[in-house]
């Protein structure tokens, strides 16, 4: 009869240490790489540069900027979508960065606590 589970060769206290300090290391550089993202801020516009819309690691809108010509009172409809459109964008890239920061720690681990099983 075949055995069930378990760690090849029996070394489960050697193999548990190390991965406990290997799950720490990567714990802690996440940790500093969360902060480092929450500092940082990403920028996008819309059309054309007309809105621009600074986000920050927090995702929070930390400044939008508006040029003269798209201030256009019987348009407040065209000026609300760009300004939706530069914060989308500006909030999509932030998280594009994210994930890709933190894909680089955990190596790509997925699954039930970051282990692919």
């Amino acid at each position: 009869m075949a055995r069930r589970g378990g760690f090849p060769g029996g070394g489960i206290p050697g193999n548990m240490n190390n991965l406990m300090k290997q799950a720490q290391r990567m714990q802690k550089q996440m940790e500093e790489k969360t902060k480092e993202l929450e500092e940082k801020e990403w920028e996008a516009s819309a059309g054309g540069g007309a809105v621009t819309v600074k986000v920050s690691g927090k995702k929070e809108i930390v400044s939008v900027k508006l040029s003269e010509e798209v201030v256009d009172p019987d348009d407040i409809e065209m000026l609300e979508d760009l300004i939706v459109a530069a914060a989308n964008e500006a909030l999509r890239k932030m998280e594009e960065e994210s994930a890709k920061v933190m894909g680089e720690i955990s190596g790509g681990l997925s699954g039930f606590g970051g282990f692919p099983f």
